[in-house]
């Protein structure tokens, strides 16, 4: 379906032009950039300012070092191999668990040692990264997802993507792996984006292939019941790498670890736009609100003022809702 530029405008949708002019080029020093680009470098400092990421296993940074492999991801059952400087979920890989000497894939696929020494050796030729320069392969910990999310993902980790603007949380979702995104959280993939309410971390609308969406295309369960747990905690994350990095506009990824709660996946200098679809609202009226405010404003009272001012009722209804609604009487 097609709209007038004048209708998206009302509605307060943000192309990449302004995005990339007033918001990005405005509030985000390209020098730096790479504390964000480089996974490395983010985790690094995210130790630094005890903000919580999945456990680092070790790096490969040569081809000599792919011969270490093996003995590095000795007495590990999973983890995750990513490019350093990758960008869009590229050259991720995946291990769920080890079974008689192979690595097994959340999909089943079971792969060998030479397989993944290959994989990290494309790593480290820039296969995956920003412009094919030369990189670093990063092996961590897997991710042992809250189960409570478990019915509205498949194959994969459902990650949560946070704007941050100025330090103020103002547009969040969820991004649900499916079988046509082949167990990864992308959208472009195949993935099913949630909105989310900033206020409570409940789902509003939910999107895949740019059309609505009330269920999970694979395993059936309604969206309307997700709710995300520890939420203030997470939007406090999100809002705190405001000052870990010093760039005013940039997207956070996270995940939920039952073990750990909330934990830091990655940063983005450039997030795209795609969060307003699954929202079903534009970041205009929310930014423009955001350089209204005082500088200096603490992490906490940014949080709040968000969870505020930028609180969303659902446009998803539960099977309970439904049910109700076609009761005689």
């Amino acid at each position: 379906m097609w709209t007038s530029p004048g209708k998206l405008r009302a509605k307060g949708i943000i192309g990449m032009n302004r995005r990339n002019i007033r918001y990005i080029g405005r509030y985000n020093n390209r020098r730096l950039y790479p504390l964000v680009d480089d996974k490395l470098k983010t985790k690094l400092l995210a130790q630094e300012y005890g903000i919580t990421t999945p456990a680092l296993i070790g790096t490969v940074t040569t081809q000599f070092g792919v011969k270490q492999l093996s003995g590095m991801l000795h007495g590990h059952h999973g983890f995750v191999i990513k490019p350093a400087k990758g960008s869009g979920g590229k050259g991720i890989l995946v291990i769920e668990h080890v079974e008689d000497g192979a690595y097994v894939k959340p999909s089943g696929a079971r792969l060998g040692l030479g397989d993944l020494e290959r994989h990290v050796s494309n790593i480290l030729s820039g296969l995956y990264s920003l412009g094919g320069s030369p990189d670093v392969a990063v092996i961590e910990a897997l991710i042992n997802f809250d189960e409570r999310l478990s019915e509205y993902t498949y194959e994969g980790v459902p990650d949560i993507r946070v704007i941050v603007f100025k330090g103020y949380p103002v547009m969040a979702m969820m991004r649900l792996s499916t079988a046509a995104s082949d167990g990864k959280a992308n959208l472009h993939q195949g993935a099913v984006g949630v909105g989310l309410d900033i206020a409570t971390g409940t789902a509003i609308r939910g999107v895949q292939f740019d059309r609505t969406r009330h269920d999970h295309p694979d395993t059936g369960h309604e969206l309307a019941s997700l709710h995300i747990p520890d939420w203030r905690t997470l939007l406090l994350l999100a809002a705190g790498c405001y000052e870990m990095t010093g760039l005013g506009y940039l997207g956070t990824d996270m995940v939920l670890d039952r073990d750990q709660g909330p934990m830091l996946l990655e940063l983005n200098a450039r997030p795209g736009l795609a969060i307003q679809m699954a929202n079903g609202e534009g970041l205009r009226n929310r930014l423009d609100l955001i350089e209204r405010q005082p500088e200096g404003v603490a992490p906490e009272a940014r949080v709040a003022f968000a969870q505020q001012h930028f609180a969303r009722h659902s446009e998803l209804e539960t099977s309970a809702e439904v049910a109700t609604a076609f009761e005689p009487g």
